[in-house]
């Protein structure tokens, strides 16, 4: 490897380091607002939601809201079992489920 590649990615590490490292330093002594706090509570959802909706609604490019889509039909079939059941593994299981059978029947 070439001498900057090496300082490239060894500075990288140092701001990295140095901005997580001060960020924890003042947030522990000063901690967290609590409208902060709940704020925070929704960004995992909103991370994953922004994530797969893409996949499910623009499987070739371009928006498809048909029944060809197998990606949106297993999604919305996973969504609604995930509402009622609250399982994560039986959500997994019918949303791939159903997609390996809306591939294999071809509808």
């Amino acid at each position: 490897m070439r001498y900057e590649f090496i300082s490239i990615i060894f500075g990288m590490a140092i701001v990295t380091f140095f901005t997580r490292f001060g960020a924890l330093a003042l947030l522990k002594q000063t901690g967290l607002p609590k409208w902060f706090e709940r704020w925070l509570k929704h960004v995992p959802t909103a991370v994953l939601t922004a994530l797969i909706v893409p996949s499910l609604l623009l499987p070739q490019g371009h928006v498809d809201f048909s029944f060809s889509n197998h990606y949106l039909l297993a999604g919305i079939l996973a969504a609604v079992v995930a509402y009622t059941c609250r399982n994560a593994i039986i959500t997994m299981g019918l949303g791939l489920t159903a997609m390996l059978s809306l591939r294999w029947l071809g509808i």
